[in-house]
């Protein structure tokens, strides 16, 4: 899969044309302005634009769904931040919404319908799987064919939302050697990210919890440690250079590696 821009209009373009979208993808902070995790946001379109689905985003109109504000203790800071896109998402009647960050799944699922914003919203773990399930997307090459791949569960993913299968199965598809950690699952450890510690320095310890969890990883000798979040992505990459192991082992999001396996 290459790097190449990849032009995708937004909802202000698409409404100008007098066009609708069948998704709106939420790309979120991560999405847009980290490096690695922009690699992720174009692998997820990428594969939208490959299996033709209609979808669009707000661009500059897209704001913070206050996740970390709201982890931080600072409540009206959320709810600012939430009512500002909630206006701009009934404003366009959006109805369904997919994002590649379990942060922003889980608040515009779970916490926005308070505050008066209530959508279809969807993980692109979600979509992936369905896309699979459905036929539309079949691996044309299979670059992973028998290598070892671990799964770590993002916590707003599986702890937070209870998906654990549908990342998992979308692995499976590859005809790739899926193998579990000894903390999975609902069992499984935190990458030392989430509830906004992302966003501050480090408490005094022993170790740092993504240096607990890389080391956890490397015990089932894989070939490449796959996710399904950006937060868990720079937490995991930070974790695998401090054992120097950046070389050896690929850290990729599950819309990277079906991208890969679809020869996007």
């Amino acid at each position: 899969m290459n790097d190449e821009m990849v032009n995708i209009p937004t909802m202000a373009e698409m409404l100008a044309k007098g066009e609708t979208p069948d998704i709106l993808f939420w790309v979120g902070c991560a999405g847009s302005f980290d490096d690695r995790a922009q690699r992720i946001t174009r692998a997820l379109c990428k594969i939208l634009l490959h299996v033709n689905i209609k979808f669009a985003i707000l661009g500059t109109e897209e704001n913070c769904t206050g996740d970390p504000a709201k982890r931080a203790g600072n409540e009206f800071l959320f709810q600012m931040h939430a009512l500002m896109n909630i206006e701009v998402l009934n404003a366009y009647e959006i109805k369904k919404v997919v994002t590649a960050c379990p942060h922003c799944f889980n608040t515009l699922k779970n916490e926005y319908p308070t505050l008066g914003g209530n959508y279809d919203v969807m993980h692109h773990s979600q979509l992936l799987q369905e896309l699979i399930n459905e036929g539309k997307l079949k691996a044309a090459g299979m670059p992973f064919k028998g290598k070892k791949i671990t799964f770590h569960d993002p916590c707003y993913l599986g702890r937070g939302n209870n998906i654990y299968e549908a990342p998992r199965q979308v692995l499976e598809a590859l005809d790739a050697d899926l193998v579990e950690m000894k903390r999975c699952k609902s069992n499984g450890l935190c990458c030392g990210a989430g509830g906004a510690q992302l966003f501050k320095e480090a408490e005094k310890g022993k170790k740092d919890i993504h240096q607990e969890r890389i080391e956890e990883a490397l015990t089932v000798n894989p070939s490449v440690i796959a996710t399904a979040c950006p937060f868990c992505m720079i937490m995991l990459r930070d974790g695998i250079k401090h054992v120097n192991q950046e070389n050896e082992v690929n850290i990729l999001d599950i819309a990277e590696i079906t991208a890969k396996a679809n020869v996007l």
